[in-house]
């Protein structure tokens, strides 16, 4: 039987359970799926969507929580003893390898997400996990990091939307007025992930990479200069100090910043949602000022690299080698399609929604995840407390997602020189005046070919 025939008998399968709604079908077994997902209150909710999903098919789903950091070695010892789980929800970063490696089925995975319908997914999401011929996995859900701005003050002083290198430089020019207002507060601390986090940000949007489809490649002089002069422009209107995430959202929340580099769990707190992490514009840290006078932008653009870039975070649904194929295709379909509202409900902050919709109706998903309540103390949905245009915004970053190494197949070579801190350090002693910006790019260049 040919793969085309395969496809078309297990998506037949597929309907004939959802219509009998059949305890006693094919399906009549059990699956087991590994879950970074393992908070209590998460963890439940996949429980409650894995007893839906026995009731619809017969099948039995194990959810079987696994710490993110543990993932890797255990999926590489499973797989070794051939004792993998059906399906793995799991990071970009293991997606390609995992193919690579055998432990990931991408046929099946292909033909979900062509069963499902390509271009109901966002581009981006897809696009990180293209395998010859296919997809390592189904995209699940993900996040855009974000430029979170004040939206009121770039409106009033006729500001253009801070979506370019140029734009965010004469926002600071008109609003930097410390110590009342700061212009930006840029991540400088390179012992923090966050510098890393927006440091990669920052040279994607001017189309910068550290490697290639062949690995370590020298940093393009003239467009990694530009990424310096911008970073040192908005380190220049920050605070002074060691900063990171806790710095900018507390100089943010305190009507202090004009503009900040932050993910999506930010929009819950923005509006008075989280007691540990209340607003302080005003004097009631419940209240949904801040959130009404706040835009985001997930892709801007440098000078060399007009079209821009966002900085995206996705996960997936991964069917392995070992799995009850029927089985985990059945249960990926179902938790991407009618119980796809429950997947995203886990924790919608930060769970946009990598499936849009469906072939007839193309937004069915965005609207829905729009309308879950997010927050810890207090809770609200995200399209009572943002406008549907930024709510767009927010979603539409994963059309456009990237990270350092993914296009070239270099993604763990990447993670690498992420994890390594020398881009961090070096940008920070050419911030502090250690060199000037061309002897800094020779000093990263170096400092790459060394460390491979």
């Amino acid at each position: 039987m040919n793969n085309q025939q395969t496809g078309k008998r297990r998506w037949l399968a597929g309907i004939v359970i959802t219509a009998m709604f059949g305890a006693s079908s094919v399906y009549a077994d059990s699956i087991r799926f590994w879950t970074t997902e393992e908070q209590p209150e998460r963890l439940e909710r996949q429980q409650e969507m894995a007893k839906d999903f026995e009731k619809l098919t017969g099948t039995k789903v194990e959810v079987i929580p696994v710490t993110e950091s543990d993932l890797g070695t255990r999926a590489t010892a499973a797989f070794s003893a051939g004792d993998l789980p059906d399906v793995i929800y799991h990071t970009l970063q293991y997606s390609l390898p995992w193919s690579e490696a055998g432990i990931l089925d991408a046929d099946a995975a292909t033909e979900v997400i062509e069963e499902l319908g390509v271009e109901t997914f966002a581009p981006g999401a897809l696009e990180m996990a293209t395998v010859e011929d296919g997809y390592s996995a189904v995209p699940v859900d993900g996040w855009t990091q974000m430029i979170v701005y004040r939206k009121d003050l770039f409106d009033a002083n006729k500001l253009a939307a801070p979506d370019s290198y140029e734009n965010v430089l004469k926002a600071i020019e008109k609003l930097h007025n410390p110590p009342n207002m700061f212009g930006f507060v840029a991540a400088t601390k390179v012992d923090e992930n966050f510098m890393s986090q927006v440091l990669e940000h920052v040279f994607l949007a001017n189309g910068v990479t550290p490697v290639n489809k062949d690995g370590i490649q020298q940093l393009d002089k003239k467009k990694t200069i530009e990424v310096l002069d911008f970073y040192k422009g908005i380190a220049d209107a920050s605070p002074d100090g060691e900063l990171y995430w806790k710095q900018s959202r507390e100089l943010y929340f305190g009507g202090k910043a004009a503009m900040i580099i932050w993910s999506p769990f930010i929009l819950d707190e923005l509006a008075g949602l989280r007691d540990s992490a209340p607003p302080t514009i005003n004097d009631d840290p419940t209240s949904r000022e801040l959130a009404s006078k706040t835009g985001v932008v997930t892709r801007f653009s440098g000078p060399s690299n007009p079209e821009g870039a966002a900085w995206g975070d996705v996960r997936y649904f991964g069917i392995t080698t070992d799995a009850d194929i029927d089985n985990a295709m059945a249960f990926v379909r179902y938790s991407m399609s009618d119980g796809y509202t429950n997947t995203l409900a886990i924790a919608p902050e930060g769970k946009f929604p990598v499936r849009r919709g469906t072939e007839d109706n193309a937004t069915l998903y965005t609207e829905a995840w729009s309308k879950l309540p997010v927050g810890v103390d207090r809770k609200a949905p995200l399209s009572e407390l943002y406008q549907a245009e930024m709510i767009d915004e927010i979603v539409g970053g994963l059309n456009n997602a990237q990270r350092w190494g993914v296009a070239e197949g270099q993604l763990a070579l990447a993670s690498k020189v992420i994890n390594s801190q020398v881009i961090n350090r070096l940008v920070r002693e050419y911030i502090d005046g250690t060199r000037d910006a061309s002897a800094t790019v020779d000093a990263m260049n170096k400092a790459l070919a060394e460390l491979y």
